[in-house]
């Protein structure tokens, strides 16, 4: 049964989107709500509608090459397959589409490794049939962004008030860091001193070291729900080709509507991808007629429609 959100549920998500480390009393102060009830509704989310803040590496800004596996299977052991692939730390998502014979997987590797070996460690199973890869060569929307349609709860000025402020240059991830990426990626919320133990740093330093990763975007907060809990029931990856003078304006088009949660530029014969998400299968309909329709620029496009998603941002 899907969860039933208010206006405090809509404007909390909307402020975790902002910022997912925000206090629990500023969200209250900027909400008008008691620091109680921010904390209380924020358990029921996690509890009822899989709420989850992980902290990321921006796959640029952290050194690292980030891919679109495409693999396809037979329908008995697509799942055992997409349950393996999710289990690896170098995993991002995870999706079960197209019928469910279809897996779509999201991979960072390090941008100086041997791109030949990207897929060394695929389940070796006669029942994969087919096997591609995909890099993204540019983000215009997704990651640090992300799709829109959990973020139109705050007005201007509450959104101003938990935006957090760039400081300047972030430094890079270096191994020394893996220990502190892997507990936000558990848990994006996790106290200095949870961080602390974590690492085994003081919390002096993971503060220091934090905010250091933060001030240039080497690291941010993503923030997952449940789509269908804010009305989106029906996802799709689209796949899309487009002339390549006309591929940066296209896609600065697409990174506006509120419709897509990511949108890059990519290797292979689909030059552009994105991830839909839509009220229902009419509403996919209509989007892709209307709104990607109108661009007569958009040569080709494949919709694969997402059945399952067994892995999102991180590990759980």
């Amino acid at each position: 049964m899907t969860t039933a959100l208010d206006d405090v549920d809509r404007a909390l998500i909307h402020a975790l989107h902002l910022d997912g480390r925000a206090p629990f009393t500023k969200i209250g102060e900027v909400l008008g709500v008691s620091t109680q009830t921010v904390a209380r509704r924020y358990r029921r989310l996690r509890a009822e509608a899989s709420l989850r803040v992980v902290g990321l590496p921006d796959p640029q800004r952290a050194g690292q090459a980030e891919w679109m596996v495409r693999l396809t299977a037979t329908p008995n052991t697509a799942r055992d397959v997409a349950l393996a692939l999710a289990r690896r730390a170098d995993t991002a998502w995870v999706k079960l589409v197209s019928g469910g014979t279809e897996i779509c997987v999201n991979v960072h590797t390090p941008a100086a490794s041997d791109h030949s070996l990207l897929l060394r460690d695929v389940p070796r199973s006669a029942s994969i049939t087919a096997v591609s890869a995909h890099q993204l060569l540019h983000r215009y929307f997704g990651g640090p962004t992300a799709w829109l349609g959990r973020a139109n709860a705050l007005d201007a000025a509450q959104a101003a008030a938990l935006t957090p402020a760039v400081s300047g240059e972030g430094k890079p991830l270096t191994e020394d860091d893996d220990l502190l990426m892997a507990a936000l990626q558990r848990d994006g919320r996790a106290s200095l001193a949870e961080l602390a133990t974590a690492t085994g740093w003081s919390a002096a330093t993971v503060a220091r070291r934090l905010a250091d990763l933060q001030a240039g975007g080497t690291v941010f907060f993503d923030l997952e729900v449940d789509a269908a809990a804010l009305g989106a029931t029906t996802h799709a990856l689209l796949w899309m080709s487009v002339a390549p003078a006309h591929l940066d304006a296209v896609a600065r088009e697409l990174a506006t509507h509120p419709e897509l949660a990511l949108v890059a530029a990519t290797t292979g014969p689909a030059n552009l991808v994105a991830h839909a998400l839509c009220p229902d299968a009419a509403g996919l309909h209509h989007y892709l007629t209307r709104r990607l329709g109108a661009l007569d620029a958009i040569h080709t496009l494949e919709t694969a429609p997402v059945l399952r998603t067994l892995k999102a941002a991180a590990s759980r």
